[in-house]
Formats: structure tokens, C-alpha cells, sequence
């Protein structure tokens, strides 16, 4: 039964007789098309407004401004408004006044019609008949970058250095009203988890809310660090008490703390005692205080962290 029908539909296409009525069916819709397309239609469209010559000095603060213009015109010409967006341009070297902080757009219907559509399309109304554009002008303000980071290295590893930002500032050129609020520009979020190579990669900055009127340096930044593997390590360091009143002497227990350190592999071997100073400072005992607070003041360039084990050291005063 099947076998019977796909034959007879097999048939019908080869027929000839059913070729020309679709080649007829084809030629009647073009033909209603083209006739619907020829005639006039009136409708509203929006225009987004395209400002050219604006001056150097200034910026254009609202730029969502619209034209909502009623026209009418043939098919074919509304299938260019359906399929690009249109557009009125103003140009600010001679279509607008200023006033105060305003540039004010307010041409006629005709000038509209004789110099942004051609002789096939009708201008009917215009809305608003007022356009206003808000300016500024224009500031220079150079703004650091803040790196928005989530970095997470493998157990043993870390940076060598602090991660380095390039460039680590952006210049940012706009309305002074804008760009004097902008104390810095933070990335978005960069997410990196277990790191144990060198860290080389790009971030967009996360640009203000006004970021269209707002011209900026550089809009990504590149984030780079060394990474290597670390170790942790220890040293015996002597203590040195500061600020001892004259005729006083002191005695310490104990005369060394303890200090761990955190650095990696390739320099372990070069860090030594001497590299670290601890000091009591006597100064800064308070009333009835037994004991001795040890600071580390001075630790070398190449060790990433480093503390104290002992938190205390007794004292007692023999002159």
C-alpha cells in the first residue's frame, strides 16, 4: 500500500502538468508581493540619532536620545527601515544651538525631509520636536588598576615576586562629572586554581556603568608572575634589646627565637642568619610587664613570609 502511494507522488512530480501550476503559484506570489510593496504605507518609526562634528572639548552625555518620526513612503523603502536600523544625523558644527550646557536640536519638518530622505519618502510629524543634549567637558585623569583575583597554588608552590600587572594604570578621558568619581579600575574576576607554572595571562577591566561616554587607555591587562616550587625553613637568630635606659641592664631569656621562614627552592641555600634581625624594644614595655615582645624588623628580599616562634622573652633587670 505504501509502495503504491510514493509511486503515485513520484508520478505527479514528474508530471508535467503539475509543474506548471507551480510555476504558476510562483509567479501569482511574486506578483501580490511586488503589488503590496508598491503601495504607500504611514507609520512611526524610531531614529536613533548619529552626532557627528561634535567639538574635541565636549562630550555628549545622553546618548539615548530618538527621533519617533511618522513617514510615508512605498513597501520597499519601509523594508530598509525593518532591516537597518535608521538613523538621523546631527551635525553639531551647524544643525544645533548652545546654551549653557545644552546643545539644542530643533530643525523643521521640511529641513528634515530635504536633507535626510530622499524624494520617495513623505515626512509627516515629528517627536519631540526638541532635542536636548546634555555636554560636559572632557577630563584626563590617570586611575590604578585593582587585580580581582581568586589564585589558588598547588601544595608547595607560590609566586617568587608580587604579581605584576601591565599596565598597572589607565588613563581615562571623559565628562569630568564622570570620570572625577573613578578612583580605580578593578578587573573582572580572574580564577586560577592550582597553579604551578608561571602565571602569563590577559583580564578585561571592568568598565564603569558609563563606560560609552568614557574613553579609556586600555580596556585588558596582562598578569604575570613567576612561579616556583617553595620550602620552608628555619634559623636561630639572636636578639638585640633596643632602648635601654642608661644605668639599666638587662638580662634575656632566651638570648635567640626561632624563625621560620618560607622560600623557594633555588634560594634556600642563600639564605642565612645574618639576613634576619629581631629586636626587643625596651621602650615599649608597660607597667608591670614581666616579659619582652620580639619583632622582626629585617627580613631578606628572597623569603616570601616569615615569623616568630616565640612570642615572649622574659627579662630581669640586674643594675
Amino acid at each position: 500500500m505504501i509502495g503504491k502511494i510514493k509511486s503515485k507522488i513520484a508520478a505527479s512530480i514528474k508530471s508535467k502538468k503539475l509543474n506548471v501550476f507551480f510555476l504558476f503559484l510562483l509567479f501569482s506570489f511574486v506578483i501580490l508581493i511586488v503589488s503590496k510593496l508598491s503601495k504607500d504605507y504611514t507609520n512611526t518609526v524610531s531614529f536613533q540619532i548619529e552626532k557627528i562634528n561634535v567639538p574635541q572639548e565636549h562630550v555628549i552625555l545622553n546618548d539615548s536620545v530618538q527621533l519617533n518620526i511618522t513617514l510615508k513612503t512605498h513597501g520597499f523603502k519601509w523594508l530598509n527601515y525593518y532591516f537597518k536600523k535608521p538613523k538621523v544625523q546631527v551635525d553639531f558644527s551647524k544643525d544645533v544651538i548652545k546654551k549653557n550646557k545644552t546643545y539644542i536640536y530643533n530643525k523643521s519638518k521640511a529641513y528634515l525631509n530635504n536633507t535626510q530622505f530622499d524624494k520617495q519618502v513623505e515626512l509627516l510629524s515629528i517627536n519631540p520636536d526638541t532635542l536636548f543634549f546634555r555636554f560636559d567637558t572632557n577630563m584626563v585623569k590617570k586611575v590604578p588598576v585593582t587585580l580581582n583575583a581568586s589564585i589558588n597554588y598547588a601544595i608547595g608552590y607560590n609566586a617568587l615576586n608580587a604579581i605584576a600587572l601591565q599596565p598597572d594604570s589607565v588613563v581615562v578621558i571623559g565628562p569630568h562629572v564622570l570620570v572625577s568619581k573613578i578612583k580605580n579600575l578593578p578587573t573582572e574576576q580572574l580564577v586560577l586554581n592550582d597553579v604551578r607554572d608561571n602565571i602569563d595571562t590577559k583580564i578585561a577591566l571592568k568598565l564603569p556603568k558609563a563606560h560609552k561616554d568614557l574613553t579609556l587607555s586600555a580596556k585588558q591587562i596582562s598578569v604575570t608572575a613567576d612561579v616556583e616550587k617553595f620550602t620552608e625553613g628555619t634559623l636561630k637568630i639572636p636578639i638585640n634589646v633596643i632602648n635601654v635606659p642608661k644605668g639599666v641592664t638587662i638580662k634575656i631569656f632566651p638570648k635567640e627565637v626561632t624563625v621560620a621562614y618560607y622560600v623557594s627552592l633555588k634560594n634556600f641555600q642563600n639564605v642565612v642568619a645574618t639576613d634576619f634581625e629581631v629586636v626587643c624594644n625596651y621602650a615599649k614595655i608597660t607597667e608591670n610587664q614581666s616579659v619582652l615582645v620580639p619583632e622582626l624588623v629585617r627580613v631578606p628580599n628572597t623569603v616570601k613570609s616569615a615569623k616568630i616562634n616565640n612570642k615572649q622573652i622574659e627579662f630581669i633587670i640586674t643594675k
